[in-house]
């Protein structure tokens, strides 16, 4: 059985795949703040993620003839913001740790996980942590992606991203703790 998108904005994206450039106006605006903030958490950079967010629009505004529609178009723009603040980190020479499969971690459960953090303590926590670490724990908890979805979007292991993540989680709570 296929799964069924129902997109609340097709009529926007129907009008501006025939040019509307209002359309496109409401369309950004509609989507523009929550694709920012998901450039944000990858890039750590706030120039970089508004960057990031324009080249995004751009590219999937000159692309639309090419979404076919079988997802929300919300779900369409995330995946192009997500992969171009990917391709901004790797211009930075994003280092990741590559594992050998022999080489997994199994996961801890912390007993601390009924402790309430500030949001603000978690932010700057996370801001802290080194870029694969961040990117793969945001990728994985913030934006929903599995570790198989990660290693193919990283072009990594997933032995590697799990590591990543664990490591990354461990990390944070090292800094919410000190």
């Amino acid at each position: 059985m296929e799964a069924s998108f129902n997109d609340k904005h097709y009529e926007l994206v129907v009008a501006c795949k025939r040019g509307d450039r209002q359309s496109q106006f409401k369309l950004y605006n509609l989507y523009a703040k929550s694709m920012y903030n998901t450039a944000l958490r990858i890039v750590q950079d706030e120039a970089e993620a508004a960057d990031v967010l324009q080249e995004a629009f751009i590219d999937a505004f000159t692309r639309l003839d090419s979404f076919r529609q079988e997802s929300t178009f919300g779900l369409w723009i995330k995946q192009i913001v997500i992969n171009k603040s990917i391709s901004s980190l790797r211009k930075r020479r994003l280092p990741l740790q590559s594992l050998d499969e022999e080489d997994e971690i199994a996961e801890e459960e912390t007993e601390d996980s009924h402790i309430e953090w500030k949001v603000e303590a978690i932010k700057n926590a996370i801001h802290k942590l080194p870029d694969g670490y961040r990117l793969v724990l945001t990728l994985y908890l913030l934006e929903g992606y599995d570790h198989e979805e990660i290693a193919h979007i990283l072009r990594i292991s997933e032995a590697t991203s799990r590591s990543q993540y664990l490591r990354g989680k461990r990390k944070l709570l090292d800094y919410l703790v000190n």
